[in-house]
């Protein structure tokens, strides 16, 4: 909890925007899915607490994530991810840098759902790399919410599926971000 107050704390200091230009959660959602096509067992988690922080003016996004936060359906899966795969002890969070190339696109006072093209780095397990993703934000009533869809391969990031399971488990983990923003308060 106190690294994710950390997190939140860099975040807020990032910028130096007014605070109604900035818009926050730290209950966003992300999900992966490394499963293999026809497979009996699904490879797939979530996570519930993702820290997003999105400046309106500038369209910079920032995305962080504990590893250790994602739930998977069996014990076993959990464990396997955080010791064996993404090695949460040494590497404990991901995170995303990037901007919405597209900004000036989206009305944010506006009600509808805009079309945008994120890019940025994205670090985990220890490698930057560079990634481009769709994503659309969504204005109702007020309220913006942050959504995009992306895949990103293992090897990558250096993240290594032993032979012993390359069959059962996905070489790409498609990846789904979904945040309810509210405005940041300093």
């Amino acid at each position: 909890m106190k690294k994710l107050l950390f997190i939140v704390a860099v975040f807020a200091e990032t910028t130096s925007i007014s605070a109604q230009d900035k818009q926050f959660t730290k209950t966003g959602k992300i999900t992966f899915d490394a499963t293999v096509p026809k497979s009996p067992e699904n490879i797939d988690a979530v996570n519930k607490s993702v820290v997003c922080v999105l400046d309106i003016k500038a369209g910079a996004l920032q995305f962080a994530v504990l590893m250790k936060g994602f739930e998977f359906d069996r014990a076993l899966m959990m464990e396997h991810f955080n010791e064996n795969y993404v090695e949460s002890n040494k590497y404990p969070k991901a995170d995303f840098k990037g901007t919405i190339s597209n900004n000036a696109a989206v009305n944010y006072t506006r009600d509808g759902v805009y079309p945008v093209k994120v890019k940025g780095k994205l670090t985990m397990h220890g490698e930057t790399k560079d990634v481009e993703a769709d994503g659309k934000i969504t204005i109702k009533a007020g309220k913006i919410t942050a959504a995009a869809d992306f895949e990103v391969l293992f090897k990558d990031y250096k993240i290594d599926i032993p032979e012993l399971v390359a069959d059962k488990v996905s070489k790409t983990a498609r990846i789904k971000v979904d945040c309810s923003l509210e405005p940041l308060k300093q």
